[in-house]
């Protein structure tokens, strides 16, 4: 019984949380419900009596069970709250420490308190998190998007945030049917910057490595054939590189070592997609018994501490990291009071905020000349 109680009390908050339920609408009777999920009258009623509890429920004598108006139950202006939740893809490794503490920094010089989710870029995880924030009361809600370069499974937990109006910024990234308030870096131009550097250097063998689910990777997969095409460069085929969240720990790997054993023209230049990948591709270098920049130079993106965590210190690509955290900190709380006040200013807080990526120039990179020197 207790599998089967779950089962229907979860899916019942699902409906809810996403918003297929809506505000006042009556669920189905308890007949009907039983009829729906196959167990008995305990098992729905035992269910319905903990989604009451909750506040997501409510009952009326004599005319069934209602969706709850989360609008109407949480106060977002009262002081004792300003809770702020936080979904990031991840938030132990790479840029994401810094970009939190940006936040948390901003949050808590301002009374805020801040709670952390983590999606590892699953859109189940994202479901579940923001099921999470629907049960809870928070004030607003900062989000990085989970594979933002392809649909949006949770497109009804976003609207239903809406309407229950908790307001939303995201960052790194942004789902464009959501049209929301964002804070990214242009990723093309940080794309163009990349291999243009290249370009520039002499090179016309540039492979580029892209991550292509997040829509960071997409749009610095644009910015590389721009530069190509800005330059009258021909690209071939082989020399784009896609992978994905669940292939990255092999993918990117296998089909470079293949290209730099090939028999045909082999590349001189790496275009990728992150300083992470960058670190990584220096050690196939190297197995390779080839050198980095004599060989081949490479040029990284977001100017991690991975940049200069190896003897080659990797070409790079800004990111504002702290600085993106705290104007996100600044935006999520302009949001909120422009709500809570009815705010002329409104149209300011609704504003997004694009960073101009730049070139951080190191030792990763050498001219085409330089290199037939060697």
């Amino acid at each position: 019984m207790g599998t089967k109680y779950n089962y229907v009390k979860n899916n019942i908050r699902s409906k809810l949380l996403e918003g297929f339920i809506i505000a006042h609408q009556k669920i189905g009777s308890e007949n009907e419900l039983m009829k729906e999920y196959h167990v008995s009258r305990h098992t729905i009623r035992k269910a319905i009596d903990d989604l009451v509890n909750e506040g997501l429920l409510y009952r009326k004598q004599g005319a069934g069970t209602f969706c709850a108006d989360r609008s109407l139950h949480v106060d977002r202006s009262q002081e004792s709250g300003k809770n702020i939740a936080v979904i990031t893809t991840y938030f132990s490794d790479y840029i994401f420490p810094s970009i939190i503490r940006g936040i948390e920094g901003f949050l808590s010089e301002k009374g805020y308190h801040m709670t952390v989710f983590s999606t590892n870029n699953n859109p189940e995880q994202e479901k579940r998190c923001l099921e999470s924030i629907l049960s809870q009361n928070y004030d607003g809600l900062i989000v990085e998007p989970t594979k933002s370069a392809l649909p949006n499974p949770n497109i009804n937990y976003y609207l239903n945030i809406e309407r229950v109006g908790i307001p939303y910024v995201m960052i790194n990234a942004y789902y464009e049917e959501l049209e929301p308030v964002h804070i990214m870096i242009d990723d093309i131009l940080g794309g163009m910057k990349q291999t243009e550097h290249l370009i520039d250097l002499g090179h016309k063998h540039i492979v580029g490595i892209f991550k292509n689910d997040d829509i960071q990777g997409t749009k610095r997969m644009k910015g590389f054939i721009k530069a190509h095409r800005k330059a009258n460069l021909p690209i071939s085929p082989h020399n784009i590189i896609t992978y994905t969240t669940e292939t990255k720990h092999e993918e990117p790997h296998q089909k470079l070592k293949k290209l730099l054993q090939g028999k045909e023209l082999s590349p001189t230049g790496i275009v990728c997609y992150n300083d992470e990948l960058a670190l990584k591709f220096l050690d196939i270098v190297r197995e390779m018994e080839l050198t980095t920049p004599n060989d081949i130079s490479i040029v990284g993106y977001d100017d991690s501490f991975l940049s200069v965590a190896s003897e080659v210190k990797l070409t790079t690509i800004t990111h504002p990291k702290v600085d993106m955290g705290v104007a996100a900190g600044k935006k999520i709380i302009q949001l909120i009071q422009c709500k809570q006040e009815n705010s002329s200013l409104i149209k300011e807080a609704e504003s997004s905020i694009i960073y101009t990526p730049e070139l951080v120039l190191r030792n990763s990179t050498k001219s085409i000349e330089m290199m037939e020197m060697k």
